[in-house]
């Protein structure tokens, strides 16, 4: 029975949630995905746009960095649900014109919401915001970056500039930024991996020797064991969802470990096949563990015990490939059941059936995304897993390894071309001798630190390639104010986000081609390369006609900034943006596993680049992998709280959002809702459909400060089966709740999945 709450803000007026949950993909979700797409591109442009996406020839989707598989098996429509509507955003027939601005004042931009302001359809036009204006303004490309420059060159150190990217940036436009970047003389380049993965690649660089996942398409399809922890492929990386029937079709199980059971793990409707549009669909995960938020340490750090005990150990493989099993096998020597239970949530004999799947199994891949790196202990956490896989010897075998799931298309290419605030010596010395340049060695500031340097005036300047940064940062109060406080904001964007109304003195948009655009240069129609979540590289040709001739490519802004704002660079900046060749010429020399780039991505499906761990070489501790030791934590959470999780609604990628409906989850027309377990309603005192505020309680890192609180206003109460004691709310409308300073260790990553909280009734 449906459910009707009273109005809360812009988009929730006819909020409803429908207790009947629906399983992903299938016809439904075709018909919603193609209903988008004409709406937004008519019928014909979709069909002719849609057929193009993730094949060869044709251009990468914009939406998620999950690998496309090889050419021969690929689906005439080899796209999910979420990027077709990825798709039909940026490839919209609606404009904002410079008329638009006449229209709407900032301050009018800033009460929409972030709905509102994708809907406008694309950015035609470099708008300027002077000192003082209450409006933006049209401007000349000239003008423009003319502007930039000066604001660059009039700073006192470079260091009072910062330059942000988002994962959409191709390889070639990133590579000329942080080129850029860093001839002007700065290393503060932050990017959206600071706020999701920077835990993953903190923990394996520190254990396997490299940052990414080690494991391929195919081995997940020969897999015999798949887990599959704080993460929901359903919503955010729904193509997955294919690749997990295929491993089930091998004989695959697969364990699902999250606070929330999800829908695409339960039945998956495939509309590639005649099952998954007439028939039952395929169940696919064998055994869900409701685990507590911030419980899984305990539960692998328990597993591991438990596998030590059995003797479940391939002593071949950690005899010759790995350090320190002596020291983790007595930290897991005694497990300390009490704890372990009141971390996980879980029971004995729910941990006791994973370790048991674990030790039958031959070939385990583990998969996480942004439920195990967002908190306090995350990179402690994705180690104890890895010793898990490294007891089996999971790591350099086929249908075994490890599987962080990047959550945004050539998020992993921007890191490996350099996007990095703490960059290798052996990268920036290659950069010197290619281009005769003297790269900063001083590290940068990552996307926290940002946030404080704007806020504590040291930066002056905040440029960014992409995004939406201000609703991706944590503390959104705090990240407007900071922002406020700037000289310069610049974005270079395709569409509308709350990001362009909060500003600094001065302003600018700069609005870019989309990656389904022809990016026509000096020398012909160029051509773009990205790198998916498991290291492969392969080219994007966008078709479609710019969605205004006066629109510049990403490559070609940052060249013409670079010519203005460096007058004396020896690197051709022209040349550059006219031949994106002589990008990946210059990229081949410089970035390991490039060599004859030019030549391979020519190749259908492009190239793989090197994983070391594969052939079971670790570039730390002599060539071997390191097991680490680490005490066992959970998050704390005070009687009457709760532990909040931000998470993304299925109409929704990032922080664009698509609509205003979650059918995996029941919701229909709005989005502030609060998920909490039924009996913990009961025990707050609080019922189903009930009008809420949720407050988070913060008392510093080591719990010893002064509370703090901040708020988010009138949510909805849904009784939903999430772990006792966790609740769950969309993001970016929860993002003011999580205080700046909250961040993991060693990565510095927000703790997004475990904020205290307490409910309000209104």
């Amino acid at each position: 029975m449906a459910r009707r709450a009273p109005r809360q803000d812009v988009g929730d007026a006819d909020l409803e949630v429908d207790e009947r949950r629906t399983t992903a993909a299938g016809v439904p979700a075709v018909a919603r995905a193609l209903q988008m797409s004409v709406g937004q591109m008519g019928t014909v442009r979709s069909a002719r746009t849609l057929l193009r996406l993730n094949q060869d020839k044709g251009f990468d989707c914009p939406g998620c960095a999950w690998p496309d598989p090889a050419p021969g098996a690929r689906h005439v429509a080899e796209f999910c649900e979420n990027g077709a509507k990825a798709v039909a955003e940026e490839a919209t027939l609606r404009r904002v014109e410079p008329d638009f601005f006449v229209e709407h004042s900032i301050d009018s931009l800033r009460g929409r919401s972030d709905h509102w302001l994708g809907q406008q359809g694309r950015l035609t036009t470099p708008m300027h915001k002077p000192e003082g204006a209450a409006h933006y303004e049209p401007v000349t490309w000239e003008r423009a970056l003319e502007i930039v420059a000066r604001h660059l060159c009039e700073l006192d150190s470079p260091d009072e500039a910062i330059f942000y990217t988002s994962g959409r940036t191709s390889n070639e436009a990133a590579f000329v930024y942080q080129l850029f970047v860093r001839e002007l003389g700065t290393n503060n380049l932050p990017d959206c991996s600071n706020m999701c993965h920077e835990s993953s690649g903190t923990a394996l660089l520190e254990t396997i020797g490299i940052g990414k996942g080690t494991v391929s398409l195919d081995d997940l399809t020969c897999a015999n064991l798949i887990l599959i922890a704080g993460q929901n492929p359903g919503t955010n990386h729904p193509r997955m969802l294919s690749t997990l029937e295929q491993a089930k079709a091998g004989g695959a199980r697969i364990v699902s470990i999250n606070p929330l059971p999800e829908a695409g793990l339960k039945t998956f409707h495939n509309p590639q096949t005649v099952r998954g549009v007439v028939g039952s669909g395929t169940p696919l995960a064998d055994r869900h563990l409701g685990v507590r938020l911030g419980g899984d340490q305990a539960l692998f750090q328990a597993v591991g015990h438990l596998l030590l005990e059995r003797g479940a150990v391939d002593e071949a493989f950690v005899a010759e490939h790995t350090t320190g099993f002596e020291a983790y096998a007595a930290a897991r020597a005694f497990v300390d059941w009490p704890a372990t239970l009141a971390a996980t949530g879980l029971t004995e004999d729910e941990i006791r059936g994973l370790a048991d799947d674990v030790a039958s199994a031959s070939r385990v891949v583990v998969c996480w995304a942004m439920g195990i790196t967002q908190h306090r202990h995350a990179v402690a956490t994705i180690q104890d897993m890895l010793n898990v896989l490294l007891l089996g010897g999971h790591i350099g075998r086929e249908g075994a390894g490890v599987c962080p799931v990047r959550g945004h298309s050539n998020v992993q290419g921007d890191r490996t071309m350099g996007i990095f605030e703490r960059p290798a010596p052996g990268f920036l010395d290659a950069l010197d001798a290619e281009f005769g340049i003297r790269a900063p060695r001083e590290h940068g500031v990552d996307a926290v630190d940002t946030v404080r340097a704007l806020r504590d005036g040291r930066a002056k300047v905040f440029f960014a390639m992409g995004g939406n940064f201000v609703r991706a940062m944590s503390d959104s109060d705090v990240t407007e104010s900071a922002l406020e406080r700037a000289e310069l904001t610049c974005h270079v964007s395709t569409k509308l986000n709350r990001s362009h109304a909060v500003t600094g003195r001065e302003a600018l948009i700069l609005p870019t081609l989309g990656r389904t655009e022809r990016d026509d240069q000096l020398t012909g129609e160029q051509v773009v390369t990205v790198e998916d979540s498991m290291a492969m590289v392969h080219a994007s040709r966008g078709r479609l006609a710019p969605a205004s001739d006066t629109l510049l490519s990403e490559v070609a802004i940052v060249c013409e900034l670079a010519r203005r704002t460096l007058p004396g660079s020896r690197v051709d900046w022209s040349g550059l943006r006219g031949d994106y060749r002589r990008i990946r010429s210059h990229i081949s020399r410089v970035v390991p596993g490039f060599d004859r780039f030019e030549e391979r991505i020519a190749e259908p499906g492009g190239f793989q680049l090197p994983i070391p761990p594969r052939q079971r070489e670790f570039q730390v501790d002599g060539g071997r992998a390191r097991f680490t030791v680490h005490a066992m934590e959970y998050p704390a959470c005070p009687p009457g709280r709760l532990l909040l999780q931000t998470i993304r609604s299925h109409d929704q990628y990032n922080t664009t959002i698509y609509g205003l409906d979650d059918h995996y989850r029941g919701v229909k027309g709005g989005r502030r809702v609060v998920f909490v377990n039924p009996v913990d309603l009961a025990e707050l005192g609080l019922t189903d459909g009930q009008l809420v505020d949720i407050v988070s309680e913060w008392r510093g890192v080591d719990g010893d400060a002064v509370l703090t609180e901040r708020r988010a206003e009138e949510f909805r109460v849904v009784a939903y089966d999430t772990a006792r004691g966790c609740a769950a709310a969309y993001f970016p409308e929860t993002n003011v709740l999580v205080p700046l300073d909250s961040t993991a260790k060693g990565s510095n990553t927000p703790t997004s999945k475990a904020v205290v909280v307490r409910l309000e009734a209104r």
